[in-house]
């Protein structure tokens, strides 16, 4: 089992007259993790990030989103305003792992997105129930993490809404664990009835995501 490097995610959002959308950048699809993904602005966090040795992670995972969205996008975002909404971390049997902190953040609708061309190759501002459709119709390629973030945004209309609604709950944290199906991937989240014994079919509370070949589904309940 490979120790996971840690990293920061940000979710950029705005209202449109179109209601809420999220900024969604295009990995090259010659990276080694998650290459031709869509993706949210986010990256490892670097050495620079720490500040002094009395400060906790989460203050270099804050910099470090900040770091990241201006190199990814060239957009300026200001870290005390980030909210912090879950933790994800990458299964143990992964040959690359990372511990992510994931941010939201407001962002103007005058603001213009730059990509770099090489690492990011294309953004979109997307409606989350937009990206999901097209997920489900092959038009584009996303990892867990950002399928389950974007159906939690689909409950919403506005970016008040989305940003209260991240602010009243106590953040998750996802380590996945991987249980099979014939039509495909069912990965049970801590909270999961099943999730310590790897038993999907246990009776009880639900926290997972079905990945499956019609498509993909988050159950939480």
């Amino acid at each position: 089992m490979s120790d996971a490097f840690p990293a920061a995610t940000v979710v950029l959002v705005r209202d449109s007259d179109r209601g809420l959308e999220a900024l969604l950048l295009r990995r090259n699809r010659a990276i080694e993790f998650g290459g031709g993904c869509w993706v949210f602005p986010g990256g490892r966090i670097d050495k620079a990030d720490y500040g002094n040795e009395l400060e906790d992670i989460e203050a270099a995972a804050r910099r470090a989103a900040v770091r990241e969205t201006a190199e990814e996008a060239q957009l300026a975002i200001i870290e005390s305003e980030l909210i912090y909404f879950s933790h994800w971390t990458t299964p143990p049997e992964a040959p690359k792992r990372f511990a992510t902190w994931f941010y939201i953040s407001v962002i103007g609708a005058d603001q213009q997105v730059v990509v770099d061309g090489s690492e990011i190759v294309e953004h979109r501002w997307y409606r989350p129930g937009e990206a999901i459709a097209a997920l489900h119709n092959k038009e584009i390629e996303m990892m867990p993490p950002t399928f389950i973030t974007l159906t939690e945004l689909a409950t919403t209309d506005t970016v008040g809404q989305a940003m209260a609604m991240y602010r009243k709950r106590e953040v998750p944290e996802y380590l996945p664990k991987f249980t099979m199906t014939e039509k495909g991937i069912c990965m049970l989240y801590p909270g999961d009835s099943g999730y310590e014994s790897g038993d999907q079919n246990l009776a009880g509370r639900r926290h997972r995501m079905w990945m499956l070949d019609e498509g993909w589904r988050f159950e939480k309940g």
